[in-house]
């Protein structure tokens, strides 16, 4: 009797620990079920299930939606906090897909989170440390209409990992790789893959990069090693091709200049072109008589280069966004004395290639180079990971980079442009646009002869006028008194060196002078034109093209043609800043110097 009643015991033992097991499944199985809550409706602000809410604030307010203007980049701090008694599990995101020329992702600074993976994050219970994340979302608008995204967040007890709903994407971070982004940036309508490179066409797509001081346009990424081909927006320089003994753009003055690495070059004022650019780059300058794709026969490596005229051609040619309305080379040659241009109204035509016609650089990005911020628009640009100084307050002009912008003055002639750093810890600087005197630009005879000096007409004007009425004292104090000016004679059919040396092979200093303000010479950086109809205006140089006339820079065409001496041009004064010019503010971009 004893043994059954023990027996019996066991048994109802047993069946009751069963039923309290069994419970406890099934209502850890319905803890999570109501525990876990989705925020995905517009201007739903805080939803309770069970005992578990969140809180989230968009730039300090309780909302769920990011709104950004056509062809603006937004910057928004999110705050996802825990208002609940206890640990709870968050997850956020965006719901649905993104519009079209859209790009969003979070980045990641001083006091703010990476955004948690598809499972979730825990947050520690309200008013403990922990208990709360802030997040910072980027969105790039560069469609021509209003958008707005949706964010969703689901919450869960802390020890239960949650999952994405079927229409919930996570952020990623928002330096995504240049080539991907440009490739994908645009609709299949807006490329055009030959094979070998994806380009982007259309009349103005959004496809502005700023990159070391200058306004880049993406062409084409490479579709085997990712590079991202950008030719600047406007003419850079002028200066011949090369000369009837060397008719390719191999050992050409034009090849030398892109590529020159003294201190006065092209390539060496890029800003870590190591670091930013493919430096052995294969560049096709086969001669061509159509613009069909042309074979590799003649290739060139260097690390810069020029389009060729099927580029042109493929992304529209003249009803695209490569007609700048300037003249300007191409890498291609005609035949043994010509080469192609790009005419002022867009057509592909042929000249002599002694003629010294605008520069618009070519180079090839790295395939790990990343876009940081920017809507790739002409005001708001692509900015690239480690050329994205947002303000350079407190630092060292002598620092910066050529065609960075700087204000410099009070009047309405402020705006100027670094040229190089010629002199070691001087910086050369040149007005952005010639002078202007109440709106109207200021014209002068250059004087005599082809001579600069303080005494001829243009350099009286500089050193004495220009100083007191467009510069003022408190500005005049920082530029150095005495600047060494070269006025070296370039004839067609030579090379740009001879406009600082004596020959090619850089020997001795050609004629100089000495003043406080002087002109750029022809073949120096930014002697060109930088947008056509709103420079209109043609101005000096100080390089003689021969006895009588002065290399002027064309404003309808971008050439370095010249006149002679006693006409009237316009007048972009060029002077060296002192080695302890500080920088105020701004970031070097032409919004904001």
């Amino acid at each position: 009797m004893k043994d059954l009643l023990f027996k019996t015991s066991v048994s109802k033992i047993y069946m009751i620990m069963m039923i309290i097991i069994t419970l406890l499944v099934i209502g850890g199985y319905y803890s999570f079920a109501i525990f876990t809550v989705t925020k995905e409706k517009s201007n739903a602000i805080s939803i309770v299930t069970g005992n578990l809410s969140y809180k989230l604030e968009v730039d300090g307010k309780e909302g769920n939606t990011l709104t950004v203007e056509a062809n603006t980049v937004k910057e928004f701090v999110i705050n996802l906090s825990n208002p609940n008694n206890r640990k709870a599990r968050f997850n956020f995101y965006y719901v649905g897909n993104l519009p079209s020329n859209v790009i969003t992702g979070y980045k990641v600074e001083e006091d703010t989170n990476s955004p948690p993976s598809s499972t979730g994050i825990n947050l520690e219970k309200i008013d403990t440390t922990s208990s709360s994340n802030i997040y910072k979302i980027m969105v790039a608008n560069a469609s021509s209409n209003e958008i707005t995204i949706t964010l969703g967040v689901e919450v869960g007890l802390d020890y239960n990992n949650l999952s994405l709903p079927n229409d919930g994407h996570l952020f990623e971070e928002y330096q995504g790789f240049l080539a991907s982004k440009v490739t994908n940036y645009y609709g299949s309508g807006d490329t055009y893959n030959d094979g070998t490179d994806t380009f982007i066409t259309g009349k103005e797509p959004n496809n502005y990069i700023w990159y070391s001081g200058k306004l880049w346009r993406a062409v084409s990424v490479n579709n085997n090693e990712q590079t991202t081909k950008l030719v600047t927006q406007w003419n850079i320089s002028s200066i011949p091709f090369g000369s009837g003994s060397n008719p390719s753009f191999d050992g050409s003055f034009m090849e030398e200049w892109l590529n020159d690495m003294s201190v006065d070059g092209f390539l060496s004022n890029l800003r870590e072109s190591d670091k930013f650019i493919k430096t052995n780059s294969r560049w096709n300058a086969t001669m061509m008589s159509d613009t069909t794709k042309p074979p590799e026969t003649t290739m060139v490596e260097d690390a810069i280069g020029l389009l060729n005229i099927y580029e042109y051609n493929i992304v529209g040619a003249k009803d695209s966004y490569l007609n700048n309305n300037l003249w300007w080379w191409t890498i291609n040659r005609y035949n043994s004395v010509d080469g192609y241009f790009i005419s002022s109204d867009g057509y592909i035509n042929s000249s002599g290639i002694g003629a010294a016609g605008g520069i618009r650089p070519a180079i090839n990005l790295k395939n790990d180079v990343k876009i940081i911020s920017g809507c790739g628009t002409e005001n708001n640009p692509f900015r690239l990971l480690g050329d994205d100084d947002i303000n350079l307050s407190g630092t060292y002009l002598k620092d910066r980079f050529s065609g960075e912008y700087i204000r410099f003055g009070t009047d309405e002639n402020n705006l100027y442009r670094i040229v190089s750093h010629e002199t070691k810890g001087l910086t050369k600087i040149t007005s952005a646009i010639p002078l202007k005197n109440n709106g109207t630009f200021r014209t002068i005879y250059f004087g005599n002869n082809t001579n600069f000096s303080i005494t001829n007409t243009i350099g009286t004007f500089l050193n004495s006028e220009y100083l007191a009425n467009y510069v003022g004292n408190n500005y005049s104090n920082m530029i150095e008194d005495n600047t060494v000016w070269y006025l070296g004679t370039v004839y067609s059919d030579v090379s740009y060196k001879l406009a600082k040396y004596i020959d090619v092979s850089m020997s001795g200093y050609a004629t100089n002078t000495n003043a406080k303000i002087g002109l750029l010479r022809m073949g120096e950086l930014m002697a060109g034109q930088f947008d056509r109809y709103m420079n209109n205006c043609y101005y000096w140089t100080l390089t003689p093209l021969n006895l009588e006339s002065i290399r002027i820079i064309n404003n309808d065409r971008g050439l370095a043609s010249g006149n002679v001496s006693n006409s009237i041009y316009g007048i972009k004064p060029a002077l060296n800043l002192k080695s302890n010019v500080i920088i105020t503010g701004g970031d070097g971009t032409k919004e904001k110097p």
